[in-house]
């Protein structure tokens, strides 16, 4: 049965929403990024009745981007509101460098890493977020006018991974109208944020011309309609690129990627593509893949025989080595260094989970720092005569050293692991395992099927 568009969702119809993006755990715990806006509202609400009669959890997560003097203000309210409706709701702030650029970005990582910080740091493996049709409509023309891809036009995925959180958006099929609807059933305040009406924002001035396109035909419904039908002919092409990943790259624990040149190129160009771009965007620690244009010229120069010596793109250097091409973490923009006593765990440079392992450092501040290795690190690796056949026997090519992980303190370089450097004298050690932000190998491009939305 089609709903009319300014219907509220049932619990019934969410329900079946929820097994469209699951499987869910029998108690599902559950977090749901809350903005405050009826669409986040009305999610919020949806997925709270839906936790609870499982006898499960819905956390509410409000952030405060800091971006206008009364954010606070109102995430407070926001969060009053849910909490008095017996919503278990976190406030997480957004704090430090603003960019007078870009800040729509900005601000759009900024939320995910805070919003994916809390999922590992508290238990919920899935995080929920209210894009809807409209929303897909939006993105699907936006990317249009970047002139994007398939993967771009596909727009939003039903179900994605990120830091090994599943992100999860069940409303991708549902008009506005209808969240509207839902929260006016529920009597529920909610706040509307003049940013979305701000026309220096390129997805404001594209929610401005919907109607006048919806007038001519080209309605919400039917854009969100070929992102769908887009959104299957991806998945089929990661299905492959996923095979063509496991023929032909080797990844290394400390970084690095090697590829099978000629079994690359052996693959339809369509799939290859897909196959650089993984490896470079595992590797790269970049937030996003590489500019499609950007890729096809590095493609183009693979494919023509003359394989890159010393090029970059998305933070790797690419470097040919007879039949196989070398991906390997560029080192300027690596990441921050990170403070850690021994038992901590932490991310570093969005590819390491970092441990340090051993006895407590007796004095309370000489915490240690995980950060690249660098040319200084590397000269004291190699001033010790006891570590050149080992540095000769890692198997780490030099394009990929001055980037590897290591762990520092007050007095210089601790420990290498990939290169197996210990200070003499440490007690400490560090474990740094590669697993990337963005993976070699993941489930297909989810797509949610048109009658997931009927009842």
């Amino acid at each position: 049965m089609k709903h009319a568009d300014d219907e509220p969702l049932g619990a019934l119809e969410f329900e079946r929403l929820a097994r469209s993006v699951g499987p869910f755990a029998p108690f599902p715990r559950v977090a749901v990024a809350t903005s405050g806006g009826v669409d986040s509202i009305a999610l919020c609400l949806l997925t709270h009745r839906w936790a609870e009669a499982r006898g499960g959890e819905c956390h509410a997560l409000v952030v405060d981007h800091g971006l206008r003097p009364e954010s606070a203000e109102e995430c407070r309210r926001v969060a009053g509101w849910l909490t008095r409706g017996g919503i278990e709701t976190r406030v997480l702030t957004w704090t430090g460098h603003k960019p007078a650029r870009g800040i729509q970005e900005a601000a759009r990582e900024a939320r995910y890493g805070l919003l994916l910080s809390w999922c590992r740091d508290h238990g919920p493996h899935d995080l929920l977020l209210a894009h809807h049709r409209d929303d897909q409509a939006e993105t699907f023309l936006l990317r249009l006018g970047r002139k994007s891809g398939l993967d771009g036009l596909a727009t939003m995925a039903g179900v994605s991974h990120r830091a090994g959180i599943r992100v999860v958006r069940p409303l991708l099929g549902v008009p506005k109208t209808r969240l509207i609807a839902t929260v006016q059933a529920f009597g529920h305040p909610w706040i509307e944020d003049p940013s979305n009406r701000d026309p220096r924002f390129a997805r404001s001035r594209v929610r401005e011309i919907l109607p006048a396109l919806d007038a001519t035909g080209v309605t919400s419904e039917g854009i969100a309609t070929s992102a769908r039908r887009l959104g299957r002919a991806r998945a089929a092409l990661e299905h492959y690129a996923s095979e063509l990943v496991r023929e032909c790259v080797r990844s290394h624990e400390a970084g690095f990627c090697w590829l099978d040149r000629d079994a690359l190129l052996a693959a339809p160009d369509e799939v290859g593509l897909r196959v650089l771009s993984r490896v470079v965007s595992a590797v790269g620690a970049r937030p996003a893949p590489p500019r499609y244009d950007r890729l096809e010229r590095t493609y183009a120069e693979i494919a023509g025989g003359a394989a890159p010596k010393g090029r970059t793109l998305a933070g790797c250097r690419i470097v040919g080595r007879e039949r196989r091409l070398l991906i390997c973490r560029e080192a300027r923009g690596t990441g921050r260094a990170v403070t850690l006593r021994p038992g901590q765990n932490r991310r570093w440079d969005a590819r390491f989970d970092v441990r340090v392992d051993g006895r407590a450092r007796p004095d309370p501040e000489a915490a240690c720092e995980v950060r690249r290795l660098g040319a200084g690190g590397w000269r004291i690796v190699t001033e010790d005569p006891a570590m050149r056949p080992r540095v000769r026997d890692s198997g780490i090519p030099a394009a990929a050293r001055i980037t590897l992980p290591a762990l520092w303190d007050r007095s210089g370089l601790l420990d290498v692991p990939h290169l197996g450097y210990r200070r003499e004298g440490s007690g400490l050690a560090l474990d740094a395992r590669f697993a990337p932000d963005r993976p070699l190998v993941f489930p297909p491009f989810s797509v949610v099927f048109a009658d997931a939305y009927h009842i």
